[in-house]
């Protein structure tokens, strides 16, 4: 099964650097570029500012975003007026970024564009439905490990990491660095039960027994736990943070006499904000945590080139991460014809 045809099986994809320059881009137009031409439609979008030349803060070269003919794409205004393609326009609508009101288009003959879409989970998903009426076959979100919210399944159904060396230079880091998100990317789906009784809290900490009954902690969210409290969980056989997870509240359901009984729950893995240290030590000391939501991780991607000019081994790397992450590894600038 190729890399595309994988890609083709899902409504919506996002694909999330977790440094900047790690190939996202690239990444980004060698997708577009292979998916089909006939018959077969992409809308795109990003959640920050992509497709520029050069790197704002680096200084360093950046590859452009190439769009062609059919396809979808939203930006702001600003670089709407700043495209170097001819496109159809198709709506401009309320949802507002820093750069103005979004304009969705599509492309009547190939070149280049800025993209600078919604800047939230909640408006991309807005997005999403909204570019339904034009009828793609597939949606496309630009991201960030900054702003993970865009790789969430509220957002998307499918997800490519970009990783590599601006990540980190050594090799052992970069793959035990990258292996710690695709593991939160990877976590269980929490039973039918606790799904439904969790699904419509919105937020603050919830707890459920073991006869089912709904327990509210009344903490407006895990930031409000005060790290001298006791033990909060009682006979709670499950407990729910509806916002962000974070180190302290994690080292709180650790430090339960019952953490091997308690299944720690979370919408989705973009909303886990601890540290790989809390997180394994939470899970040797028995804990575990599943999500309501689960996304479906397609592959990581790599860029063996830091922006120091420093190079890794591409197929020692690949191999090394492969083994670390067990879902399908690329270096598309070295392998681009065989994938």
């Amino acid at each position: 099964m190729s890399f595309i045809s994988e890609i083709q099986k899902f409504k919506s994809l996002s694909i999330v650097g977790l440094e900047k320059n790690t190939g996202k881009t690239v990444c980004l137009n060698y997708i577009l570029e292979r998916l089909p031409s006939t018959g077969y439609s992409v809308a795109v979008t990003s959640i920050g500012i992509d497709g520029e030349s050069k790197d704002q803060v680096t200084g360093t070269q950046k590859p452009e975003i190439v769009l062609k003919e059919g396809t979808i794409f939203s930006t702001s205004e600003v670089f709407y007026a700043r495209r170097r393609l001819l496109s159809e326009l198709l709506e401009i609508t309320p949802e507002r970024s820093s750069l103005g009101r979004i304009v969705t288009a599509r492309v009547l003959r190939r070149g280049k564009v800025l993209l600078s879409g919604p800047s939230s989970a909640q408006a991309l998903k807005r997005w999403v439905k909204g570019v339904e009426k034009f009828s793609p076959n597939l949606t496309i979100v630009d991201g960030a490990l900054s702003r993970l919210s865009s790789a969430s399944p509220v957002v998307s159904e499918s997800l490519i990491l970009t990783t590599g060396a601006a990540y980190s230079v050594d090799m052992a880091t970069l793959v035990r660095r990258t292996k710690f998100i695709v593991e939160l990317v990877g976590l269980d789906k929490a039973e039918e039960e606790i799904c439904s009784a969790f699904d419509d809290k919105e937020s603050g900490v919830w707890g459920l027994d073991v006869d089912g009954k709904l327990i509210d902690f009344h903490l407006e969210s895990s930031l409000t736990i005060d790290s001298s409290k006791e033990d909060i969980t009682g006979k709670s056989k499950a407990v729910y943070v509806a916002g962000a997870l974070t180190d302290r509240f994690l080292k709180m359901i650790s430090d339960c006499p019952r953490v091997k009984e308690i299944t720690l729950v979370v919408r989705d893995f973009t909303k886990i904000f601890v540290t790989e240290e809390a997180y394994r030590s939470f899970l040797k000391r028995g804990g575990c945590i599943k999500v309501l939501q689960k996304s479906r991780l397609i592959a990581v991607c790599v860029n063996p080139v830091s922006p120091r000019g420093i190079v890794l081994d591409s197929d020692l790397l690949c191999e090394k991460m492969y083994e670390a992450v067990k879902v399908p590894v690329y270096d598309i600038v070295k392998n681009r014809e065989t994938i």
